[in-house]
């Protein structure tokens, strides 16, 4: 049997707008068990990365196990309930850890070992590639090859593999090449905001401590500075964890070239990042918050379980006039087209058979009075 979920768009709108996750996507308490059971359910995750990229998965998400299980955070959830493996076996999340060799800043051997590893029969499960920046994001950027090492090629990934998200990612901070380092990160967010990219905001959660405090002058090792080649006016994540309770508000579990907090938030974020990929959001029917027309989407489906591949969609139009229902994958590439049609005002109804496609689906329908669409969660 064939489980679909369908949830409310909710602040990013079916993730056909940027997914961004910073700073502000840190309090695991908010994200709810079922989102985590669903992230484990529906996502097969592929990292490559050097010894910065560590910090996220290696050592922040595999110390948020035992924190969690001994009630850090105030949590009270099920033993183990974010713990990862190769695999997904004894039901954890599925995520191949160092999957891939070397890192985004090893230009074309990161796009020939992401090809490689997709196009091996034993990985045709693998629905999210994630790459994390050593040192080089502020080089390519100074020598102009931001955009024909890192963002084109991650470009034409996402064209040949449209069933796969494509998790962008700003390098690390870097206070001996401020300018560029900056420069280079705030060019991958404006592609990702402006291109509707899923972006892990690595540098922004060097820059901010738990509390939202931005440091301007920082180093990747969460030291801060009044200016570049100033005065060094301390750590903010030692500051933060001297003045906060080990095992309850931070845990220990190391983290390459900065320090354990500083891991502790990117854990964070990387499981705010999975919920939300498995269609984290409350339950229903969704319609465009912009548009003020009554145009309508729903799935006729018992939303819970679905026996096949068959998905059976009802809409409404306001006016006669050209329809258009198209299937979206989590990234924004469209993988089907369902209809297109003329059609008459009032109530209409088509069906599409998915053919197997699973993970977050956006339907998506078109017309001259507005457009709207549902996100599916195909497991």
């Amino acid at each position: 049997m064939k489980r679909l979920v369908l949830v409310l768009l909710f602040a990013l709108p079916a993730f056909l707008s940027a997914l961004i996750i910073d700073h502000t996507c840190v309090d695991i308490t908010q994200i709810p068990e079922s989102a985590i059971l669903a992230a484990k359910d529906s996502l097969h995750i592929a990292y490559g990365h050097t010894s910065h990229g560590r910090q996220i998965v290696t050592e922040g998400m595999a110390g948020l196990v035992e924190f969690a299980n001994n009630g850090g955070k105030g949590l009270s959830l099920p033993t183990d309930i974010f713990a990862w493996n190769n695999g997904g076996t004894d039901g954890v999340l599925d995520l191949h850890d160092y999957a891939m060799s070397g890192d985004v800043g090893y230009y074309p051997q990161w796009v020939n070992e992401t090809r490689t590893y997709l196009d091996n029969p034993a990985n045709s499960d693998v629905n999210v590639i994630m790459w994390s920046w050593c040192g080089q994001v502020d080089g390519h950027y100074a020598s102009g090859h931001l955009w024909d090492w890192y963002l084109e090629p991650m470009t034409e990934l996402e064209e040949d593999y449209p069933e796969v998200v494509f998790i962008y990612m700003t390098g690390h901070v870097d206070i001996y090449d401020d300018a560029n380092n900056k420069a280079a990160n705030d060019s991958i967010r404006s592609y990702c905001q402006n291109h509707d990219k899923v972006l892990f905001d690595f540098a922004d959660f060097d820059r901010h401590d738990p509390d939202g405090t931005y440091y301007e002058f920082v180093n990747d090792n969460c030291d801060y500075y009044d200016a570049v080649g100033g005065t060094l006016l301390g750590n903010w994540a030692t500051e933060w964890q001297n003045t906060h309770t080990e095992g309850v508000d931070w845990y220990d579990c190391g983290a390459a070239h900065s320090v354990s907090l500083n891991a502790n938030q990117k854990a964070y974020g990387a499981w705010w990042m999975w919920a939300r990929l498995a269609g984290w959001g409350p339950a229903g029917i969704s319609e465009n918050p912009d548009s003020d027309s009554d145009l309508k989407l729903s799935v006729v489906n018992d939303i819970n379980v679905i026996s096949d591949n068959t998905i059976e969609l009802s809409f409404y139009i306001p006016e006669d006039g050209p329809a258009t229902i198209e299937a979206y994958n989590i990234s924004g590439a469209k993988i089907d087209l369902i209809l297109r049609d003329n059609l008459p005002a009032g109530s209409h109804s088509c069906s599409w058979d998915r053919n197997g496609k699973s993970g977050v689906i956006i339907i998506k329908l078109k017309h001259s009075s507005g457009i709207t669409s549902v996100k599916l969660n195909c497991i």
